[in-house]
């Protein structure tokens, strides 16, 4: 068994999203992404997504990322939705002869989306609107993106730096947080962390994506697995000559491996979102709840 084969981790990964309400509801419209992706290194053994109650309207198509999307309408009467969405997945280590190819290993410079080799790569490339590239964003990248530097080291570097500089912190910013706002706090969750990396590649010209999946995650030593406890995660990736992307993960400060599911990427969270919709209701209340598990499970020998 060759060592890329020894380290590949195989996953069942549960996610629920179950949403009560004080009052009927009458129609509700969903859309997620809660399939993994087909890739070079992660294989989707199975995947599906169930509603409950059954959906009246249903189905299963692909964004203009590529990503597995499905939508829902539900027209029976509720008080309660669940959204589950189940797979197994094969994940393989960090790819090293990318790591090591001449496309990271050359100046960050010749990395800048061009011609017809980039053309694909060029949205990615481009600011948010609102713009997200600041003065402090320009001021943090250029410390580390300095001339004729190799991308990889680069790279390595600014996933550090954001992991040391920023605090982990738990609610301090939502969904809608803008970088100039985490930037200026130092701290935030896994999304800021990858929309702080994202902003800061591409005010040097780079192109590059964010990242929607899954972290497995391991309990204490001694204590046992606590299903649901995990959580959806984000991280960032940087474009290659090649077509190729390097992923890393500032939040945990590693370039992303067998750990990591990949769900969906897009230009940022807004384009992957695990789930969004619209409800018809006379409800005033309603709560949400969220579980995540992704469980190592034996690899066939």
């Amino acid at each position: 068994m060759t060592e890329s084969a020894a380290d590949m981790r195989r996953y069942r990964v549960i996610h629920r999203t179950r949403y009560d309400y004080d009052d009927v509801v009458t129609s509700s419209y969903g859309r997620c992404h809660l399939q993994p992706r087909d890739l070079p290194g992660q294989r989707v053994i199975e995947t599906a997504v169930v509603i409950d109650p059954d959906p009246d309207d249903f189905s299963s198509g692909i964004d203009i990322y590529g990503n597995t999307d499905n939508y829902f309408h539900v027209r029976t009467p509720h008080r309660r939705l669940e959204v589950t969405g189940t797979s197994t997945v094969e994940v393989d280590p960090v790819d090293q002869q990318l790591l090591t190819s001449s496309a990271a290993t050359a100046q960050w410079e010749f990395a800048r989306p061009s011609g017809r080799s980039g053309s694909r790569a060029v949205e990615y490339q481009l600011d948010l609107y609102p713009p997200e590239i600041t003065a402090s964003v320009h001021e943090y990248a250029a410390k580390v993106f300095v001339p004729q530097r190799p991308l990889i080291e680069a790279v390595v570097e600014l996933n550090s730096r954001i992991f040391a500089d920023f605090t982990y912190k738990s609610g301090s910013t939502e969904i809608s947080t803008k970088v100039e706002r985490v930037m200026e706090r130092r701290e935030g969750v896994c999304q800021d962390f990858a929309r702080v990396a994202i902003a800061c590649l591409r005010s040097q010209g780079l192109a590059a994506r964010y990242v929607s999946g899954y972290l497995a995650t391991d309990p204490p030593p001694g204590a046992e697995r606590i299903f649901g406890a995990d959580a959806s995660h984000a991280w960032a990736a940087v474009w290659l000559p090649g077509d190729r992307w390097i992923a890393f993960d500032p939040t945990n400060d590693v370039l992303v491996g067998e750990r990591h599911v990949t769900v969906a990427w897009g230009r940022d969270y807004d384009d992957v979102p695990p789930l969004r919709g619209v409800i018809y209701t006379e409800s005033k209340k309603s709560a949400i709840n969220v579980s995540v598990d992704v469980a190592p499970v034996p690899v066939p020998s």
